[in-house]
């Protein structure tokens, strides 16, 4: 059992988590939210919200992926101006695309959820709806073209954490250790 020195503490901007499919953001996101006690944001829920429920995989078929990412950045723009400081789980692809990142990272603290390949496969393939890539390529094919893409930019995030394969619990403290540490270092 892991013991984490956690007491609550101010956080003064938005936390916005980053990572893989799979990672965990919307899962730790939320339950990170709980333990902050701040309010929560899913931006692909909120893309979808904000098209008239169309959903992410729809957007990207009807219009193409860069409408899609003009639409999150948007969204996730207007989440920044308009709510209080808040946790927000972004989409996959939302720090890869360079206005969403500088908005992030001028805005937020970012929080990178590192999954293995192995992992997040697991993950995905429990999963009803998957994206068309997964199924023509392969999950773990997909995955490795994919990481090898993501994970240099991800890691211009502010705080990175591990969410391999162990309990929602231990991930989200180990997130509140790491923003502790990052916001308060010499606490």
């Amino acid at each position: 059992m892991k013991i984490y020195d956690f007491a609550p503490f101010y956080v003064p901007k938005i936390i916005a988590i980053i990572g893989m499919m799979g990672s965990g953001k919307s899962t730790i996101g939320r339950r990170l939210a709980k333990k902050l006690g701040m309010p929560f944001f899913d931006s692909d829920q909120e893309v979808e919200a904000a098209s008239g429920g169309y959903s992410v995989a729809s957007i990207c078929d009807q219009w193409g992926e860069a409408a899609f990412r003009d639409v999150e950045f948007k969204v996730i723009k207007r989440l920044i101006e308009t709510q209080p400081v808040h946790v927000l789980s972004t989409g996959d692809g939302a720090f890869m695309n360079e206005s969403t990142r500088s908005l992030l990272q001028e805005s937020a603290i970012t929080v990178w959820l590192k999954a293995d390949i192995n992992t997040i496969a697991l993950r995905i393939q429990s999963r009803k709806a998957k994206p068309k890539m997964f199924e023509e390529e392969g999950i773990e094919a997909a995955l490795q073209k994919i990481t090898e893409e993501r994970y240099p930019v991800y890691r211009l995030a502010d705080i990175h954490v591990e969410s391999d394969d162990e309990t929602y619990q231990d991930t989200v403290m180990r997130v509140l250790s790491a923003l502790k540490e990052f916001l308060y270092p010499n606490s």
